[in-house]
């Protein structure tokens, strides 16, 4: 087993020689060379400000989840937690959600020491999608990544913003001819695009139905030729970086992704499980102690096929979940006094989507708590096993295969 000490004053020309050295090639995003690693988004509260800014202090992108933050600021949840059935309940806490994207991104920043990029994932599924949007810029955060859904819009949402990067996150080649296309008609290409594999991603998972998972027009080998292939025949060859995710743990993964074209990788689980991960300790050992075999996939409260680990609270969800779809049949109130998603299987009353509050599910499981949580994790195995490591030591592991000690 190698072992290696990175210069804590300079970790990025560190990891910059190691990937040289390691046969990993670096990447550009919007005129910055990076390592060819991004820290996915995971929400409720799962990345923030402090992994955000440790993965970019490496030279990565880190990337913050902007839904419902408000949980990591005792000030804001002591201002909204109580509201219930006040007329104003859900503006005041969509303003306390925003307060702490602002809060989360000056954080990211100011721990980054102006290293690598700071990223906003936005789900276009959301209530608050513009809002997320528009307070990512306005507070000078690098990229914004959106993905559940296409974002066609996303173009006009940034037009006074040209140096903010703009990454859709799709899942096979027709969806990026789609919004390449569409995109190209308002005069803004994407900056990177995301090709998230959804059989082996975590969370809300880029397919129709959990019978699409096992569909072959997801995987890296077919996906990423095809749109370089569609890249070159549009004559835009090498200007528009992809990043693969799912599946991800090691230096020779993203050997593999960068020979098939892609120039950087995307993870999530593997970061979650950091030292640096915002979320409680007890989150992080649920996600590092399961194994393949403890992975469910199911329907979500959004509609969307999902991927999480079997907890208590799963396994009788998904036992009583043919009694809640029957009943399933009136528009109700919001559990949490506020829309989080545009289209909610639970407050619409919508038999064929999950019947759970997923704000309330995953704010548990940011607690650690497997008897009310909804635990979200990708299906690959973890390069640490079942070990909480540093941000760090996970770079050294990826770039240049370095074990820690």
């Amino acid at each position: 087993m190698s072992t290696h000490t990175t210069d804590p004053a300079d970790p990025v020309s560190d990891l910059l020689a190691m990937c040289s050295r390691s046969g990993l090639k670096t990447w550009n995003l919007m005129g910055q060379t990076l390592i060819p690693v991004v820290q996915g988004g995971m929400g409720i509260g799962v990345s923030a400000g402090s992994l955000a800014g440790s993965v970019a202090r490496q030279g990565g992108v880190g990337t913050i989840s902007a839904v419902d933050l408000r949980r990591l600021h005792p000030d804001l949840m002591a201002l909204t937690a109580h509201l219930d059935k006040e007329p104003d309940a859900k503006a005041r806490i969509e303003s306390a959600n925003l307060e702490a994207l602002s809060r989360e991104i000056t954080k990211a920043r100011s721990l980054s020491l102006g290293h690598g990029k700071i990223a906003v994932n936005i789900m276009k599924a959301v209530g608050q999608y513009q809002a997320y949007v528009e307070t990512s810029m306005a507070c000078g955060v690098d990229a914004l990544v959106v993905g559940a859904g296409l974002p066609l819009d996303l173009p006009e949402l940034a037009r006074n913003y040209p140096n903010v990067a703009l990454i859709p996150i799709l899942s096979d080649a027709r969806g990026v001819q789609l919004l390449v296309r569409k995109w190209e008609k308002k005069g803004r290409l994407p900056d990177a695009i995301v090709i998230e594999h959804p059989r082996l991603a975590g969370g809300h998972l880029g397919a129709a139905k959990v019978a699409d998972l096992q569909d072959t027009r997801f995987d890296f080998d077919v996906v990423l030729p095809h749109v370089l292939e569609f890249f070159k025949a549009s004559g835009l060859e090498g200007k528009i970086p992809l990043i693969a995710a799912g599946g991800i743990s090691s230096r020779e993964d993203i050997v593999r992704l960068q020979a098939l074209g892609a120039a950087a990788v995307q993870l999530g689980t593997a970061f979650a499980v950091t030292l640096e991960c915002d979320a409680a300790l007890a989150f992080k050992q649920v996600l590092a102690r399961a194994q393949p075999e403890d992975m469910v996939e199911f329907t979500s409260v959004a509609g969307l096929p999902a991927r999480a680990v079997r907890t208590p609270w799963l396994d009788k969800y998904l036992r009583i979940e043919p009694k809640l779809q029957k009943a399933a049949h009136v528009k109700k109130k919001c559990n949490m006094s506020f829309d989080c998603l545009t289209h909610c299987g639970l407050r619409d009353g919508v038999a064929t989507m999950g019947q759970f509050c997923i704000d309330q599910q995953l704010g548990h499981a940011f607690e650690g708590d497997v008897h009310k949580g909804l635990f979200f994790r990708g299906a690959g195995t973890l390069p640490f096993g079942s070990q909480i490591r540093s941000v760090q030591e996970l770079m050294q592991w990826l770039c240049g295969g370095i074990q820690p000690a």
